[in-house]
């Protein structure tokens, strides 16, 4: 009788998503329990299908360039920690960076993104000046992952003409949110992302799955936070520990609860970008991105960044790609892409929300390819 119940609540949730209602967190937890082969294969199916009609099957391509992996921060779970005094550090120069982006664009990726831990000797002028001279040199979208700065730094680097800013917040939950991040407040993150929709970026955030401490109720609480916040892309990649840091002796998140989260995040997000993520790929090398993108995702981010730092920006250990020149990334992924029968895009990948807001489907569909 009891297993008759489970079964009758499910097909209800499933039948929420089908007609395209609202799910709970009490839909969400059930989802995310979910162990049964058959049971996750409908679920993936029913996420392939949301983001077959909202996004559609372009895949869109994201130039990465770690630029420095210097910190201020001490974050618990991250390899380029400000407390980390094994790593060697590195910092590019504009010219190398700049090069950098011409390769990326030679190579036709239509967006770059410019990550680096929280450096501070990269002044706003600096970066205004690089976002500039790459608009005005290159035909590319840009997106910025550089943490924390003022109000008024993000004000003028989007003046300057960036398109985008990742600032993941890693957990919805306070107190572990503070746990894990020592020097960093949880009310000042959600304040900085409502900074950045308000400033005008295209606006990505995320979180780490099999955090220490984590729950499902957590995960539950971090789909439905992505919705709140109105997010245009949703990084969701599983934690992989580093030895260098506090929670050194860890488990490793786990590719099969990250895969619920992405085909969650989709169904309830439906238009927001969601990548195949690197992490991913490093714990499941052979199809872990994939299967990401057959149950949700829709862009992946293949490493530009010159060979001789990649290995140095060590977020987590033994990251998939370090040792492959850009064209060898370019490549191999079109190549795994293509394999699974979906088109590359040709366009920019810009916010899927801001454009059907302002253009009509129709019309954004046309604008974005230019």
């Amino acid at each position: 009788m009891l297993l008759k119940r489970e079964d009758s609540l499910l097909n209800d949730i499933f039948s929420k998503i089908d007609h395209e209602q609202e799910l709970s967190k009490e839909d969400l937890v059930c989802l995310i329990a979910l162990e049964n082969a058959a049971d996750l294969t409908r679920l993936y199916n029913l996420a392939d299908r949301v983001r077959q009609k909202y996004v559609g099957d372009e895949v869109h391509l994201r130039g990465l360039i770690e630029f420095s992996n210097y910190c201020r921060k001490n974050c618990d779970y991250c390899g380029i920690r400000r407390g980390n005094r094994k790593i060697e550090r590195y910092r590019m120069t504009i010219e190398e960076i700049l090069d950098t982006v011409y390769e990326a664009a030679e190579l036709g990726y239509r967006t770059v993104v410019l990550q680096s831990g929280e450096d501070m000797r990269y002044t706003a002028d600096n970066l205004a000046e690089l976002v500039r001279r790459i608009k005005r040199e290159t035909d590319v979208a840009v997106t910025l992952s550089i943490g924390e700065r003022s109000r008024e730094e993000y004000e003028r680097l989007y003046e300057a003409g960036a398109d985008r800013f990742l600032l993941r917040f890693e957990t919805s939950n306070r107190e572990l949110y503070h746990r894990l991040h020592p020097d960093s407040n949880y009310d000042e993150r959600m304040k900085i992302l409502v900074w950045l929709r308000e400033i005008g970026y295209q606006v990505g955030s995320g979180v780490m799955i099999g955090l220490p401490g984590q729950t499902i109720e957590d995960l539950a609480l971090d789909i439905l936070k992505f919705k709140e916040l109105d997010l245009d892309m949703v990084g969701v990649g599983p934690y992989i520990c580093h030895e260098e840091t506090p929670l050194a002796g860890h488990a490793n998140g786990t590719v099969e609860m990250t895969y619920k989260v992405i085909a969650l995040t989709r169904i309830v997000t439906r238009y927001a970008h969601i990548p195949a993520t690197t992490a991913l790929a490093t714990l499941r090398p052979d199809d872990g991105r994939e299967e990401a993108l057959q149950l949700g995702a829709n862009v992946v981010m293949p490493n530009v960044t010159p060979v001789k730092y990649r290995a140095l920006y060590e977020l987590y250990p033994s990251k998939v790609c370090i040792r492959e020149k850009a064209t060898q990334c370019r490549g191999c992924i079109g190549g795994r892409i293509l394999s699974l029968g979906r088109p590359i895009s040709q366009g920019y990948g810009h916010s899927l929300y801001k454009k059907l807001n302002a253009l009509g489907t129709a019309k954004f569909l046309k604008e974005d390819k230019k």
